[in-house]
């Protein structure tokens, strides 16, 4: 038993690690095309951000594969693989609900997280990328990371939901994940500046918080941050507002763990 635990937790381990090398680097080429330069300068933060992530990879990997091999030999969990099993109306509800919980529990986390003891001590590792990549989507100090990995495996003993909607939900995760580092917006400006971009959260959005901090917590949603007031809407994407980022990431900003005020 022990044997097959730890098989699945390698095998979840690599697949996550396996995964986010191919969406970040699609990503990451799709740059070198779509904003050519924008990275030039950051090999450096790039190498330290895909380091930090297939750290990251280990720890999402690991509860993972112990839930998967819970699930495969016990039926420990409420995946369920006969679609007829509940309503297909399901569906597309439970695919909702795990978005909702994951963002709330990532709200509320991350929020946390700029605490300035913990920011100094674990999430400047993420802040280091000034302004981030689409490898950074991933790059946790190890504590930050597990965090994260808990919500979904949690989440499978909660809320029935079928495995092919669970493999939308992470594959949502993953590209919205990444696409929200990359440092330019890939969604069309009629969706961003839209009714649509008042509630979810692209680029433009996360961006701001990389620059200033101490708003747009979000992942999914903005709705946490138009409650809780934390909300400054979006960034636009250009090099004068990037670059006097990194120096203050230079001057002892994020990099040294001390939290600029935003």
């Amino acid at each position: 038993m022990l044997a097959a635990i730890l098989l699945s937790a390698l095998a979840m381990t690599v697949i996550v690690g396996v995964r986010y090398l191919i969406v970040s680097g699609a990503f990451a080429f799709a740059t070198t095309r779509v904003r050519p330069g924008l990275y030039a300068g950051q090999r450096a933060q790039i190498v330290c951000e895909i380091g930090w992530s297939l750290a990251s990879a280990a720890i999402y990997g690991i509860p993972a594969g112990v839930v998967a091999w819970g699930w495969q030999a016990h039926g420990w969990t409420r995946i369920y693989s006969d679609a007829a099993a509940l309503p297909l109306w399901w569906l597309p509800v439970s695919v909702l609900l795990y978005l909702l919980a994951h963002d709330a529990w990532f709200y509320w986390t991350h929020r946390w997280m700029h605490a300035p003891a913990l920011f100094r001590r674990v999430h400047a590792i993420h802040h280091a990328s000034r302004p981030p990549t689409a490898w950074a989507a991933m790059s946790f100090h190890p504590w930050e990371a597990l965090s994260g990995a808990v919500v979904i495996p949690t989440l499978v003993f909660l809320i029935p939901i079928h495995v092919a909607a669970l493999g939308i939900v992470l594959a949502i995760m993953t590209v919205m994940g990444v696409t929200n580092h990359m440092g330019w917006e890939l969604f069309p400006r009629a969706l961003v500046d839209g009714p649509g971009g008042r509630w979810l959260i692209t680029a433009s959005h996360h961006q701001r918080h990389h620059r200033d901090y101490r708003c747009n917590y979000g992942l999914y949603f903005r709705h946490w941050d138009l409650l809780c007031g934390t909300d400054r809407g979006l960034a636009p994407f250009d090099a004068p507002a990037a670059q006097p980022a990194r120096r203050v990431a230079d001057r002892g900003g994020a990099v040294a763990g001390h939290e600029p005020r935003g």
